[in-house]
């Protein structure tokens, strides 16, 4: 393995600074000019350009760089985590994109405020807001271990970088910014994330010297992963995908039910080709270096590319970073504007668009405070999707069980599942039960409860009047 000296380091540098000028020009050239553009692009966007910024978004640096890294411990089952994302896209597009998008709403909170009420529409939008600030610690994180190996600096540089950027696109930019420059971001990631497989497999020879010399496991369906862990994937970014505020705001932005519906149908093919690529790059990553620590079992091969190539690679990356990141905070900032500020201070729409901005920045750069605290990234993932997991199952029982539609049961099941998934988490999933089941379960008996005890109270009123 080759390693880049002066010259070629200061080219890949240059490149991407080249990168990032281009695309914040064209930020500048593309940004929102009031708050209905920059929350929700003004109801006019694009099919596709929303179905590529679905699947960017949701498929960034941290899901990008964790499915490789998974895969250099257990196996092309760490594909997965990634498949089952083209299907909880499939799913959204044909049960919920159009009813969220005739709800009139462009954040989660507020389509279920209109099913449940305003303490739960509060609830909501602090486990989504907890939930999405824990997102972008993981697209820090992965993000920085992606231009730290190329670079040359350390990782609180590298993580500064991407929240001064990233912060700068949305910010600025807003939804209308953000989705468009996506599309470039989408493409640049996508061709790069083969060209790194092409590269991976040029120097192992192909799959099948891998498949001879690895254990098994590397290549079986279920892989180290486990059955358990495989059908979590799939409630998890179905889950998430469901309820998630950045995919709701996204869908909110086209032009009408059935466009949303065609993005998130787009969303779901483009998924599935990266998802293989990305196990492969994990594997053959664990086959050339079997001491490597997996967090950099993408970017390593960049080492044994020629500059230019590299360079391109690092460019894709940083393509990759800044729409997760961008997206993610835009999505933070809309939850805090319309439940919490709007309804606090009912300012102007000038006033409005004013404080979206400045609020913008201090939530792209809160996340830096804990870069340096998170666990592996892959199980930090889809930690955030059990948090929104439950969020989700409340939303579906809202829209499909409307003998449930109880505030305070609602309510209720929310900040249970929120606490009961944190605790599981932190105490490293005991009995092998993975806390993706416990927010699947949680909210669900929580209401179910919570109805039992109305019946009872009712029926209790009753016989005493």
């Amino acid at each position: 393995m080759q390693s880049f000296d002066f010259t070629d380091t200061s080219i890949i540098i240059a490149m991407v600074v080249v990168y990032i000028l281009f695309t914040t020009w064209l930020t500048i050239r593309l940004r929102s000019k009031d708050t209905g553009e920059f929350l929700y692009g003004g109801h006019a966007m694009p099919a596709f350009v929303i179905g590529v910024l679905l699947m960017s978004e949701f498929i960034g640096a941290k899901s990008t760089i964790g499915a490789s890294e998974a895969a250099f411990s257990v196996g092309m089952a760490a594909s997965w985590s990634v498949i089952s994302a083209s299907f909880g896209f499939l799913f959204f597009g044909i049960f919920m994109a159009r009813k969220l998008y005739l709800s009139g709403e462009f954040t989660i909170s507020g389509a279920i405020s209109k099913r449940y009420g305003r303490s739960t529409e509060v609830v909501v939008s602090l486990i989504m807001i907890y939930a999405l600030l824990l997102v972008n610690v993981g697209n820090y994180v992965s993000g920085a271990a992606a231009l730290a190996t190329v670079l040359k600096v350390n990782l609180p540089w590298a993580a500064i970088i991407i929240a001064v950027v990233s912060t700068f696109y949305f910010a600025f930019g807003g939804m209308k910014s953000v989705a468009y420059v996506s599309v470039l971001h989408s493409g640049i990631k996508y061709i790069g994330v083969f060209v790194v497989l092409g590269v991976a497999l040029y120097m192992t020879k192909g799959v099948a010297p891998m498949v001879k010399a690895m254990p098994s496991f590397y290549f079986t369906w279920d892989g180290h992963v486990g059955v358990s862990t495989i059908v979590a994937y799939f409630i998890g970014n179905i889950g998430a995908i469901f309820s998630t505020q950045y995919i709701i705001q996204a869908v909110s932005s086209t032009r009408s039910p059935e466009a949303a519906r065609r993005a998130s149908f787009y969303a779901a093919l483009l998924c599935l080709p990266i998802s293989v690529a990305l196990g492969l790059i994990g594997v053959a990553a664990k086959f050339l270096y079997p001491g490597m620590k997996g967090l950099y079992a993408l970017p390593v091969f960049m080492d044994s590319m020629n500059v230019l190539v590299a360079g391109f690679v690092t460019v894709s990356l940083v393509a990759s970073i800044f729409v997760g990141v961008s997206t993610v905070a835009l999505a933070i900032s809309s939850l805090v504007m319309r439940d919490f500020y709007v309804p606090w201070k009912r300012p102007s729409k000038e006033q409005e668009f004013r404080m979206t901005r400045v609020l913008s920045f201090f939530i792209g750069l809160l996340p830096l405070i804990f870069v340096f605290f998170a666990p592996q990234l892959l199980q930090l993932s889809f930690f955030t999707r059990a948090l929104r997991l439950s969020i989700s199952v409340v939303a579906v029982i809202g829209f499909y069980l409307p003998f449930f539609n109880g505030n305070r049961g609602a309510t209720l099941g929310l900040l249970g599942a929120a606490v009961s998934t944190t605790l599981w988490y932190l105490a490293g999933d005991p009995y092998g039960i993975d806390n993706m089941y416990i927010a699947l379960i949680s909210p669900a008996i929580i209401i179910f409860v919570e109805k039992l005890f109305h019946w009872r109270e009712t029926s209790v009123k009753t016989r005493q009047a």
